[in-house]
């Protein structure tokens, strides 16, 4: 028989309510309190009635979840983490796709979705500032236009951009190539630029136009844009947009028999499962998408719990040092 909120508060000595306050996370119960029902809870296997907490709450239990395509390696492990953290929290996670389409973004952001959730995380590539108001619970995830009045959850995408190329200076390059130049998300590319240009200020080194190389962030477009550039420009490093590029870029040296990291090290950005995959393995910047996800989702929520300013917060990232770098 399944375990009522009413066995839980017997066996925590405490008062219905209180179980009820503690299962709903609501604050204004001491630590001592929710410690000795959470332990209860746990002892008795107590499992929430999730279809009578969305009758009571008005909520549907599910959200969506909008990404531009998954022809990008990143937004198929930004989604594998959000539905995560969500199945953690008894949610649902419906994903679209945009393609990057401004309509469709504007739609989302407008709850214009044919589906009714509760609320839309959403990777955004095509919104400006004017567009940025939402009717509608929405968290955007990645970079946004500085003035949004949207719940936001970022990545430090400069920083991260400087700690890979100051990875890339620190192991003795110093003719690095900026791989990707003028495409992807314009808020992202601007970021990791400047990101890129204050770690070669830092080293005392002044920037070549010559090395910001224009291309796609697909492997095709940067082993192509690598092969077009690389006898002309003679980098020893390359800091790649993303992991795709940064891979396109390996495989047009190898078919070179250009050496890796001998002649040129290689450096990305993302993670993606195939950087611990490639031979060599890439170095990378690895955006914490745990955080990401689980931010997002605390974010929807206080926009349904309560009137809720919006905020801006910036999830972590890590520096992944591989072969491509390093012997």
């Amino acid at each position: 028989m399944a375990v009522s909120m009413s066995d839980v508060a017997r066996h925590a000595g405490v008062s219905q309510r209180t179980v009820s306050n503690v299962v709903n996370n609501y604050v204004h119960v001491s630590p001592a309190t929710r410690a000795r029902v959470q332990a209860s809870l746990d002892a008795l296997g107590y499992r929430p009635n999730t279809a009578a907490r969305r009758l009571r709450t008005g909520r549907t239990g599910t959200v969506t979840l909008a990404v531009p395509t998954f022809r990008e390696r990143y937004f198929a492990d930004l989604a594998e983490a959000v539905i995560a953290a969500a199945r953690d929290r008894g949610t649902t996670i419906l994903v679209e796709t945009t393609g990057g389409r401004h309509d469709l973004e504007v739609e989302l952001l407008r709850g214009g979705s044919d589906v009714l959730t509760d609320g839309v995380i959403m990777s955004a590539v095509s919104l400006s500032r004017t567009d940025q108001r939402s009717t509608h619970p929405v968290v955007l995830v990645g970079d946004r236009e500085p003035g949004s009045a949207i719940d936001h959850v970022g990545i430090k995408n400069r920083e991260a951009a400087q700690a890979a190329v100051t990875h890339l200076l620190d192991t003795g390059r110093r003719r690095i190539l900026l791989l990707g130049a003028n495409h992807g998300p314009r808020r992202s590319y601007q970021l990791r630029r400047q990101g890129y240009q204050a770690a070669l200020k830092k080293h005392g080194i002044d920037l070549d136009p010559a090395l910001i190389v224009d291309c796609d962030w697909t492997t095709a477009a940067a082993a192509d844009a690598i092969a077009r550039t690389y006898d002309r420009l003679r980098p020893d490093g390359i800091f790649a947009m993303n992991d795709s590029a940064a891979l396109g870029a390996l495989r047009a040296l190898q078919r070179n028999t250009i050496d890796v990291p001998g002649d040129v090290s290689v450096i990305g950005f993302d993670d993606i499962v195939e950087s611990s995959l490639s031979t060599p393995t890439l170095s990378t910047i690895a955006p914490l998408l745990d955080d990401i996800a689980s931010t997002a989702l605390d974010l929807l929520d206080e926009q349904l719990d309560d009137d809720h300013v919006p905020q801006h917060r910036m999830a972590g990232y890590e520096l992944r040092v591989r072969e491509s770098t390093t012997r």
